[in-house]
């Protein structure tokens, strides 16, 4: 294929996009792509790392996995989120490379497409999801994949960990964000209260009923309703609920005429609804009607590379900015489990902030919830695995205990089949 009709190709692409040869040299490029970086594209010149990040070698040499890498280990199309140097700051782009075969099959070189995820940042910004670590970027790259959709999306994860947050990422960047974001609380609603709330009322319909009042899926129109704690919405409701997703057709209380509903549906729950599905206390049906595309929301455990980048965001919003934690204070910080995940270590910061007398906030100046539950075990150097050992200690384990095909067990492990054949080759273990 030639440079001209590459670069015609990429033009017609209304995201930022750049095709590059196997040297990582940038042959052709898009003006969307020119507007993005600071850094001038030099054509025939500039290597990719040198504009998106100011690298003077490939993002797999400064502890990042390189798309480019990827397809040619797979010889497919391949996707990553990275933090790219823009003139925005450093911002979350959504990666799409893919393989550009010439008329013998022989890879010739890459297309680049970016997609700038907005509701993220590897730095403290206002009313953004804050983190670094891989879980958050796997995180991200499920919610900026479905907020293009209008498919339902089920949340789940601990209390705390930024459900709502997530529900309002998915609406502000998707076609609706223009419309409303409505919230619908189900802990604590009866039948009668969560029907009125939903559907509306018409004056008189019960006792108190005054005047007509529209429900908040009228209220939403043409906008998302985010049902928070889905799990607590009464068997008796699920039919009601189950009927509106599937008609889009609803009725008010005391009312005779059907209106038509028009929202996209985003669910969050922070129990296992398969597991009240299997002891009738959630419908099945209504379950794989919510669950469209399921996204785990990882606890702050899990996103312990995230805790210092958090403390210090909370930090900056607080009443108290100007205080600062010492070296040993963020270290016991770091220590801690957090059971009451992002909201807890928020409430943590407000908290040490206050009960610091002096500017620089010590480890005696932290609440005592800190000391009440044991530290996180420390990993010695005589510990501590290289990640190859890692590996073939991770794999061992799922050989020996997994009776899942090949193929299934690829696609948990998010690789393909060949890779994993190679994996296991490598080491020498078998999967039967």
């Amino acid at each position: 294929m030639s440079i001209s009709i590459v670069q015609a190709m990429i033009n017609a692409i209304d995201k930022p996009a750049i095709f590059i040869d196997p040297q990582y040299t940038i042959l052709a490029v898009n003006e969307a792509y020119r507007d993005t970086y600071e850094n001038e594209v030099v054509v025939g010149n500039s290597r990719c790392f040198e504009i998106s990040h100011g690298n003077t070698s490939p993002c797999d040499k400064h502890g990042e996995e390189c798309p480019i890498q990827s397809c040619i280990k797979t010889d497919r199309t391949s996707s990553v989120v990275h933090i790219h140097n823009t003139e925005h700051g450093k911002t979350y782009c959504d990666i799409i490379m893919k393989p550009v075969k010439d008329a013998d099959g022989i890879t010739t070189g890459f297309l680049e497409i970016l997609d700038r995820i907005d509701f993220a940042s590897a730095d403290s910004q206002t009313n953004k999801m804050i983190g670094s670590s891989e879980p958050f970027k796997r995180l991200l790259t499920k919610i900026n994949r479905a907020a293009k959709s209008e498919i339902a999306v089920l949340l789940q994860g601990e209390t705390g960990t930024g459900k709502e947050l997530v529900a309002k990422a998915l609406h502000e960047s998707s076609r609706r964000a223009e419309k409303p974001f409505v919230v619908i609380e189900c802990t604590g609603l009866n039948e009668n209260l969560f029907e009125s709330e939903l559907f509306g009322h018409e004056k008189g319909a019960f006792t108190g009923a005054t005047h007509a009042k529209s429900g908040l899926i009228e209220i939403a129109s043409g906008g998302t309703v985010f049902f928070d704690e889905i799990a607590d919405v009464p068997l008796s409701m699920q039919v009601k609920l189950l009927r509106l997703l599937e008609t889009h057709c609803y009725r008010t209380v005391g009312g005779l005429k059907q209106r038509k509903a028009n929202f996209r549906l985003i669910c969050a729950s922070h129990k296992n609804l398969l597991d009240l599905v299997e002891s009738g206390q959630f419908r099945k049906d209504l379950y794989y009607r919510i669950a469209g595309f399921p996204i785990s929301l990882p606890s702050l455990a899990e996103r312990s590379d995230d805790i210092k980048g958090l403390i210090l965001h909370f930090l900056s919003h607080s009443e108290l900015r100007h205080k600062k934690f010492s070296s040993a204070a963020l270290k016991r910080l770091s220590e801690y489990d957090y059971p009451g995940n992002i909201r807890e270590l928020k409430s943590i910061v407000e908290q040490a902030t206050l009960l610091a007398n002096e500017d620089l906030i010590e480890v005696h100046d932290l609440p005592e919830q800190i000391f009440a539950r044991p530290a996180k075990p420390q990993i010695s150097d005589s510990e501590i695995l290289s990640l190859e050992e890692a590996e073939e200690r991770y794999l061992t384990q799922v050989c020996e205990s997994q009776n899942m095909s090949i193929d299934e067990l690829a696609e948990k492990l998010e690789v393909s089949t060949r890779t994993l054949y190679r994996k296991l080759q490598k080491f020498g273990l078998k999967y039967e």
